[in-house]
């Protein structure tokens, strides 16, 4: 059963569809033609009425699209030539360029200053670690030192066992 029930409700899409016939269609646009051609002979062109011009008569020539294009200069629409108004959110945003960022301190934002300076910190903490001033290169010195030092006892270690074998067996044999 359909959602109107037994009444004779039907969907509201399927109302009042009508279609106009190219005949119809063939009339409006002489009209219009015809409305073109009165409004051109008085004078009276709109912008609208233009641009339907160009596209009705596209190889008409360029003289026609120079004086177009004064009229447009010259005639204003509603009151925006009254009021000048300049919109902030309007402007283009300029990007800088590098040279420009290094140059010149003064012209630099707080977040370019900030990340300049960051920057500078990190290169003057990694000479300060290579030289071994830093906290952390002193940490990692003597942990070096450390490793250096169990290395080497360890060598000794391994040479001393190594000479007692050698010594061992040097007795086996001559005892043989």
């Amino acid at each position: 059963m359909p959602r109107g029930g037994a009444r004779g409700k039907t969907n509201f899409k399927g109302k009042r569809r009508v279609f106009t016939n190219e005949e119809d269609l063939q009339t409006q646009l002489e009209k219009e033609e015809r409305e073109r051609k009165w409004r051109e002979q008085r004078g009276e062109l709109g912008d609208s009425d233009k641009e339907g011009e160009g596209a009705t008569a596209k190889g008409s020539g360029s003289e026609e699209s120079e004086s177009d294009s004064d009229d447009d200069e010259s005639k204003h629409k509603g009151v925006e030539h009254l009021i000048e108004i300049e919109n902030p959110n309007r402007t283009a945003k300029k990007n800088k360029k590098v040279t420009e960022i290094e140059g010149s301190e003064a012209v630099l934002t707080r977040r370019e200053r900030e990340e300049l300076e960051k920057q500078q910190a990190k290169q003057r903490y990694q000479q300060l670690h290579l030289q071994g001033k830093t906290d952390e290169a002193q940490a990692d010195l003597a942990r070096l030192a450390i490793i250096r030092k169990q290395r080497e006892e360890a060598a000794k270690k391994r040479d001393e066992e190594k000479r007692k074998a050698d010594e061992a067996a040097a007795k086996t044999k001559s005892m043989s």
